[in-house]
């Protein structure tokens, strides 16, 4: 943000990049996504043991417990929050938070409630979770 002025919000970036194409802003956005992508991959290539789950050295960061058809649902619904809240955790928690911006820190303090209140249903009163 110093240097281009840009928001490095991932739902902003990703929506932008496929949705409205703006002239000459699409470089910029195509190279974020691949380094946020290729950065996880290469450390998982080197197999070095980075990224690994502590205390279970054969699991992955980011592997899939329920499966990848449930993990693209997952994915899917939480791109209809971000649409839906203008914005997500990493731009509203972290760069609008950053900004001192009003919105950010109204969309973050319910984004983290919600958080709360799910672990809480989850664990005490569904009886999942560790």
């Amino acid at each position: 943000m110093a240097s281009l002025g840009r928001i490095a919000g991932i739902s902003g970036i990703v929506g932008n990049l496929i949705a409205q194409r703006p002239k000459g802003d699409s470089a910029w956005r195509a190279a974020f996504l691949v380094g946020l992508v290729s950065g996880p991959l290469l450390l998982m290539g080197l197999g070095a043991g980075w990224g690994n789950v502590v205390n279970y050295p054969g699991e992955v960061i980011g592997q899939p417990l329920g499966g990848v058809p449930l993990m693209l649902v997952a994915g899917l619904l939480v791109g209809l929050g971000t649409g839906l809240g203008s914005g997500c955790t990493s731009g509203h928690g972290v760069c609008g938070l950053a900004r001192l911006s009003k919105r950010s820190l109204a969309a973050t303090v319910t984004f983290l409630g919600t958080a709360l209140v799910t672990v809480y249903v989850v664990r005490h009163v569904l009886g999942g979770g560790a």
